[in-house]
């Protein structure tokens, strides 16, 4: 359709200069500008932020746009750039790390990382550590204060649903991990069919405030569960018919 390829194409032209994404603006990073008085919560720029750079290499390979496309090269170079020793990422709109971590390693398969690479096995490794004796995950706010806090908290139905993607793009589909955590989500069922988690995931401003979308805990549970019964990652569908003009915005980067 001509409206998708020139939504495609609007999204390439919000791209930063560090091959990332924002939420708003373009290449809005200039952190002089957080030091004016009374500024909103200290949040006057904009900069690429790795979950939603994942969610947008998400969404440019379901359109048609491959791993060589220059766009998706830079943007993966961005998320390699940005990886933590401990193979986590940095979560800007959802709390915190395991929230950030599922976006770019999802990101990044779209973007022909293998299941097998360094980064994908950090991953994988840094939330089975992290998994509470209940078979869930959780995390709370204070981890954007304190680095020692992170992939630590009462296990949330959000929250693990969003290890369990992780570790499904990871290439991990059924190890006991993954079991204990689909059998926490299951018993975590209200009889009316949702889920409810006790704990804000949601993020507001990092440091000042945070959120609880009521839909987290549900439509993120049956996301997660429904990978599982297909018994894939959705990351490793291959093939997906584009919809867009790839060839053509290729051709224009």
């Amino acid at each position: 359709m001509e409206a998708v390829t020139r939504g495609v194409r609007w999204v390439l032209a919000m791209q930063n200069s560090d091959g990332g994404w924002g939420a708003f603006d373009r290449d809005c990073d200039d952190e002089a500008l957080t030091l004016i008085p009374f500024a909103d919560h200290n949040a006057m720029i904009d900069p690429s932020c790795e979950d939603i750079t994942g969610r947008t290499l998400e969404a440019l390979h379901h359109l048609g746009l491959s791993a060589d496309n220059p766009a998706v090269a830079r943007a993966a170079g961005f998320l390699r750039a940005t990886v933590h020793a401990d193979g986590t990422w940095y979560g800007r709109w959802g709390c915190n790390s395991i929230y950030g971590t599922w976006l770019a390693i999802t990101g990044l398969r779209y973007a022909g990382e293998p299941a097998a690479s360094p980064a994908c096995l950090r991953s994988a490794e840094w939330l089975y550590r992290h998994q509470n004796e209940d078979g869930g995950w959780g995390e709370l706010p204070r981890s954007y204060d304190d680095e020692g806090a992170k992939g630590i908290g009462p296990s949330t139905p959000s929250q693990t649903a969003w290890a369990l993607m992780t570790l499904f793009a990871a290439g991990d589909r059924d190890s006991g991990h993954v079991r204990r955590a689909v059998d926490y989500l299951l018993r975590r069922q209200r009889y009316d069919g949702s889920w409810k988690d006790e704990y804000w995931t949601g993020t507001g401003f990092p440091k000042v405030f945070y959120l609880r979308y009521h839909l987290y805990a549900t439509y993120f549970p049956i996301w997660a569960l429904a990978l599982y019964r297909r018994g894939i990652s959705d990351s490793d569908r291959a093939g997906t018919p584009g919809t867009v003009d790839a060839a053509g915005i290729a051709a224009e980067e």
